[in-house]
């Protein structure tokens, strides 16, 4: 975010922040209506990764010396994995995409990558299944060391935190990332922002009504949802942040105190409410 309000501030008003004006060497850049293309955007990344090799040298700091890189140059179409790993691990990524391109349905992302050239939808459904994985492995691990879990959802997210060794470390094709989205035993998603996990199942899911998509609304998530589960460290986490809430109203107006007093307040009873119907593995689960 930083690096894009850089942008904002070097690109003149109503312009693009890469257009091909505003970044060639001239001394007054006025709004341009195309961006810069593939290739000018290759050389300025490479030129950048010398210019801050050579100022690390300069200054000593041999550590941070960006090293060739053995496949070659870096180009844009190298930034893909990186861009789909934010938007397969980040709640709302699809319809940030969706946005971007301009679509008012996120299931239509998925059909713009297909389309385009050398298009990310496979490595979308890979890091989707790998942050699947990675969300199971950890919910394994807390449960098996004795962490607890609470929620409608929790013996379901028990079950599927169960599998997680089986495939844990071996998502490497679109294939397998298929297989396992295609499991609806495994279709587990962590919302940290929401302090909760989403054990999901598209027939109780309340952030679906009339639309057919097959996977959660990470960003519509409502607490009375029959999905939801949530363990000790999301239990954690909602009452250190209603503390903070608590802190911060402190120091506010009345009408903005009293809005984030109630969400502290909401915070804090999640929390208890976990303590109070959490299950461990220990327990039954059928």
């Amino acid at each position: 975010m930083r690096a894009i309000r850089v942008l904002e501030k070097i690109a003149p008003a109503h312009g693009l922040l890469f257009d091909t004006a505003t970044h060639t060497l001239v001394n007054a850049p006025r709004p341009s209506t195309a961006s810069l293309g593939y290739q000018g955007m290759r050389l300025r990344i490479e030129a950048f990764a010398t210019w801050a090799s050579n100022l690390a040298h300069r200054l000593g700091r041999e550590g941070e010396i960006i090293p060739d890189d053995p496949h070659g140059a870096i180009g844009l179409a190298r930034f893909r994995r990186t861009l789909a790993w934010h938007i397969a691990r980040r709640p709302g990524g699809l319809v940030a995409l969706a946005v971007q391109y301009g679509h008012l349905r996120t299931t239509m992302s998925a059909g713009y990558a297909a389309r385009s050239r050398d298009g990310i939808h496979e490595l979308l459904d890979i890091e989707t299944a790998r942050a699947t994985a990675d969300t199971l492995t950890t919910l394994h691990d807390d449960i098996t060391d004795g962490a607890g879990i609470s929620g409608p959802a929790a013996r379901r997210a028990i079950h599927a935190a169960a599998q997680a060794p089986t495939f844990a470390g071996s998502i490497r094709t679109h294939r397998q990332a298929r297989d396992i989205l295609a499991n609806l035993a495994l279709t587990v998603y962590d919302n940290p922002r929401a302090f909760l996990m989403c054990i999901y199942n598209r027939d109780r899911a309340l952030c679906h009504r009339l639309d057919i998509t097959d996977a959660p609304r990470l960003d519509r998530c409502q607490t009375s949802c029959a999905n939801i589960a949530r363990t000790d460290q999301l239990r954690q986490q909602a009452q250190a942040q209603a503390l903070e809430t608590q802190a911060a109203s402190e120091a506010l107006p009345g009408p903005l105190a009293d809005r984030l007093g109630r969400r502290a307040e909401h915070l804090l009873g999640l929390a208890d409410r976990h303590e109070h119907d959490r299950i461990t593995l220990q327990e039954p689960t059928s």
